[in-house]
């Protein structure tokens, strides 16, 4: 009878058959995934507390508010309907969106690029 932990066998060896590069594109993948989601947020969070008229003075409605500004995209004044809410919702929604496309994009270039694909075979035509 064999018991799980033996001290007479030796322990199994796990090898990661995972190799470097599908780890390293895996890994950067994961990066711009988590860098565009957390720049979508900020924008979100942004439009929630205009709707939810948060007060301006408040530190973390400044701090929002800037962070919201940088990660805008260019779009802060893109649209310029009548009062704050509409404005705030098209631009900053826009710039969420644009955010999770291009992380979309970015990450499908990447593992296009750095992944091993299929073997492709190149095939020439007779000259006759």
């Amino acid at each position: 009878m064999s018991y799980i932990n033996d001290p007479r066998e030796p322990p199994e060896e796990i090898v990661e058959q995972t190799p470097a590069r599908i780890r390293a594109v895996r890994i950067i993948n994961a990066v711009v995934h988590a860098v565009c989601w957390v720049f979508a947020l900020v924008l979100i969070v942004h439009i929630l507390l205009v709707f939810g008229e948060a007060n301006p003075g408040n530190g973390f409605a400044q701090l929002i508010d800037q962070w919201s500004r940088a990660v805008s995209l260019g779009l802060r004044n893109l649209f310029t309907p009548e009062g704050i809410k509409p404005r705030t919702l098209f631009n900053d929604g826009l710039a969420a969106l644009l955010w999770l496309i291009i992380g979309g994009v970015v990450t499908d270039l990447v593992s296009r690029i750095g992944l091993p694909g299929p073997k492709r075979v190149w095939y020439r035509r007779p000259l006759s």
